[in-house]
């Protein structure tokens, strides 16, 4: 019976692999994939897969080429992997059945000069050791879900070990899990299957996958019908060639009673020669090892690309929920530095408070009639009485404190609608129910806003003040007072293009010209346009910080991914490019 792999190639040198897999390791460790992106659940899974693999055989397996073999049984259920590791040992070390602890805690059976080897966290570090009959439970303090039972036999070859592992096919997926694993971490994989069973799905894509990553495989066709030997090893073999494993070696267990749970040890005496030699026979072993690692590190210059390509995806899918965020908040901000400036807060409440400060009836007829007598009768007006500047200013605050908040709360809403749009932003809106349940503002965003709007008015008045330092300034100044000339102010700002449409056109046209004449003749022409400019930037660049912040809010709900950006993926890329490198130096060398 031929070995696995006659052909293998030549095994690369571990010391020059060992730190470009080492590095290899800690990026596939640190990946995070947590965004819903096109193929994250598969890249999370290769992912996961590969890290485990890398740390179970490939670095354990660098570090100590001649360490013993680990031979993993696998298969589907039912298909005797208990009974046939218990018939080639001698002696009842595992346990049949579908409720048994080897789904838990699978048993590797090794010689006893090899315990302290697989005793160690050289192999399979992940998983806790047990060397007792019963397995800890979980559920107990310090009891582990999942771990190794060792047995230690007399009858197995030193450098060979024998590991039962779980089904692939298991009902329950924690113990699917666990079986790839092992067979991740094998030297060697002992495929049993059964004249019912070997052309099961299940099992075959566990296989295929293990020959994409060059684990050298055994066939196992157990509980054969005596008369249909010669039948269903055909068949099989043509499955096996069709699947890329024409040389895999093939051994048959033909259906027969068990002796004292057992099989007889003609069944398994030639799989028992076989293993025994692959242990005694150094260049045998070699093949073995040599077409696992070399396959191992092959399969990485396909696996680790896959996931560049997803982490470049991550890279992607981030960029689009900060732009449709942005894209929501920046429409919002543009729509409200418009209201801002075009008339609309010229109405209603602040209407009325200006029309009082002003004392409308006479000046608006003054501005009809001709704008010549404008400034006399601004002078007068204000000096008769105490304008109730106050009372205007206090409107224009609460009507500009309604903009924002309402600007925050259709930008908010609008960035929720765009990521409830993609699977990746839903995914964020339901981890955090309370921000995807409320699409208004948050608490204490208008008391915020007032804040602000309180500011900028002090902003104005302050600019006033340090603008009316002239004679006639001060003059006019001690007629309106600079809270009132601050208040007139605002009201330019806001009436920048009178934007407003029908009735309400023309009496924010005449609002905004008759506002714009009151301070002319406080300030003149052009100080009013630069006070106003002032004034107006000043607001906008606040509403502007306000809104950013609160963007700033929803994009927190983005997860925070270690190592993330545009280097993830080119560095996953140039790592396995330096694996590949090395392995090819270390071939040569060898040669």
């Amino acid at each position: 019976m031929s070995t696995p792999a006659a052909a293998a190639p030549s095994p690369p040198s571990s010391p020059a692999l060992l730190e470009p897999v080492e590095r290899l390791r800690a990026l596939v460790g640190g990946l995070e994939l947590p965004l819903e992106a096109a193929g994250a659940p598969r890249a999370r899974t290769e992912r996961d897969q590969l890290v485990a693999q890398l740390d179970d055989y490939l670095l354990p397996r660098l570090r100590r080429l001649d360490a013993p073999l680990l031979a993993v049984v696998g298969g589907s259920t039912g298909a005797g992997k208990s009974t046939l590791v218990n018939s080639l040992v001698g002696q009842h070390v595992t346990t049949s059945g579908v409720l048994r602890p080897t789904t838990r805690y699978p048993v590797l059976v090794h010689h006893p000069a090899d315990g302290q080897h697989f005793g160690s966290d050289a192999v399979l570090p992940g998983l806790a050791r047990t060397t007792g009959a019963d397995v800890p439970d979980p559920a107990h303090p310090g009891g582990a879900a999942k771990g190794l039972r060792l047995v230690a036999a007399d009858a197995l070859p030193a450098g060979l070990a024998l590991l039962d592992a779980p089904d692939v096919d298991s009902v329950v997926e924690a113990n699917r899990d666990l079986a790839v694993q092992l067979l991740g971490a094998a030297d060697l994989w002992l495929f049993t299957t059964t004249a019912s069973r070997y052309a099961d799905a299940v099992p075959w894509e566990v296989l295929r996958t293990a020959t994409e990553r060059g684990t050298a495989v055994a066939v196992v066709l157990d509980r054969i019908p005596p008369e249909a030997v010669a039948e269903v090893r055909a068949d099989l073999a043509r499955m096996l060639a069709e699947a890329g494993l024409k040389g895999a070696p093939l051994f048959t267990v033909a259906e027969s009673p068990l002796e004292g749970g057992l099989l007889p040890p003609e069944q398994t005496a030639p799989l028992r020669r076989w293993l025994a030699g692959i242990s005694a026979d150094a260049r045998s072993r070699d093949v073995v090892v040599r077409r696992t690692l070399s396959g191992a590190l092959a399969s990485l210059a396909t696996r680790v690309p896959r996931l560049a390509d997803a982490a470049d995806a991550q890279d992607a899918e981030e960029r689009s929920l900060r732009a449709d965020l942005h894209g929501a908040y920046a429409d919002a901000t543009a729509s409200l530095q418009e209201h801002l400036s075009d008339g609309t807060l010229l109405r209603g409440e602040v209407l009325a408070r200006w029309q009082e400060f002003v004392g409308t009836g006479e000046l608006f007829a003054s501005l009809q009639a001709g704008v010549g007598r404008v400034r006399d009768r601004i002078a007068a007006a204000v000096r008769r009485k105490a304008p109730p500047a106050d009372r205007l200013g206090e409107a224009l605050a609460t009507g500009v404190a309604a903009l924002v908040v309402d600007a925050a709360g259709r930008a908010r809403q609008s960035a929720l609608l765009r990521w409830r749009a993609r699977p990746s932003g839903a995914a964020l809106l339901s981890a955090a129910p309370a921000v995807a349940a409320d699409p208004q503002v948050r608490p204490g965003f208008a008391a915020d806003v007032e804040r602000l709007v309180r500011d900028w008015q002090q902003h104005v008045l302050d600019l006033v003040r340090a603008q009316g330092e002239g004679k006639r300034s001060r003059a006019l100044l001690y007629s309106l007072g600079v809270t009132g000339a601050g208040a007139v102010l605002m009201l330019v700002v806001f009436a920048a293009s009178a934007g407003l449409t029908g009735a309400e056109a023309g009496i924010a046209a005449l609002t905004a010209a008759l506002a714009q004449r009151v301070l002319e003749a406080a300030f003149g022409d052009q100080a009013v346009r630069q006070l106003a400019a002032a004034a107006r930037a000043d607001l906008v660049a606040r509403v502007e910080d306000l809104l950013e912040r609160e963007q700033h809010a929803v994009a927190a709900l983005l997860p925070e991914r270690a190592g993330a950006g545009e280097e993830a993926g080119s560095q996953l890329r140039q790592v396995a490019a330096e694996v590949a490198r090395a392995g090819e130096d270390g071939r040569g060398s060898d040669a």
